[in-house]
């Protein structure tokens, strides 16, 4: 399969509503709707063996669930810069040195938006046990640190269900296990 062209349908705040001419392998055409957003960034962030978390409301899908902290890259901004922005703007903490993590395509087949993760440790900021409210405009009803050994359980639940923060989490969690010394 290859894609021919692409026409825009629709665009605002960032985010384009397009529709791409695709040319299948064996000689037929299709038309393939897809949304082109902004790169973002974000950060896994822990401390004391828990997990920086929000607990947000998606209006979209009706749903609350755990997420990292993350949010778009702005023009003529690095990741790295972007992800410590985020963490300080949707948690009050100040994230600590950045570490590469992963890079997701979280909905590779109706979007093209890449989200860079970070893992980062030693933070600095509010005690961790008191937590920040979020702001209404970022949806997020409360922060919170999470213990790590959680996060397959909440995944289980649908506590978690945003594909970035299933990855991210699911990926340094593995980490943490394979450094474990066997018994």
């Amino acid at each position: 399969m290859r894609r021919r062209s692409e026409r825009l349908l629709y665009a605002a705040n960032g985010v384009d509503l397009r529709v791409a001419h695709v040319e299948l392998t064996g000689g037929g055409h299709v038309e393939q709707p897809f949304i082109r957003a902004r790169r973002a960034a974000g950060a896994v962030v822990f401390h004391g063996g828990r997990v920086l978390l929000l607990w947000r409301h998606r209006p979209i899908t009706g749903t609350w669930g755990w997420e990292i902290p993350l949010g778009e890259i702005s023009p003529g901004e690095s990741p790295e810069s972007a992800a410590a922005r985020h963490v300080t703007e949707q948690t009050g903490w100040r994230a600590g040195p950045l570490l590469p993590l992963l890079r997701t395509r979280p909905a590779g087949d109706v979007a093209d938006c890449e989200h860079v993760v970070f893992a980062a440790h030693r933070p600095s900021g509010p005690e961790p046990a008191a937590g920040r409210a979020g702001g209404e405009d970022e949806g997020a009803g409360r922060v919170e640190w999470v213990p790590m050994l959680r996060v397959q359980e909440l995944i289980s639940e649908q506590a978690i269900t945003s594909a970035t923060t299933s990855a991210a989490l699911l990926h340094v969690l593995a980490d943490l296990l394979r450094a474990r010394p066997a018994h």
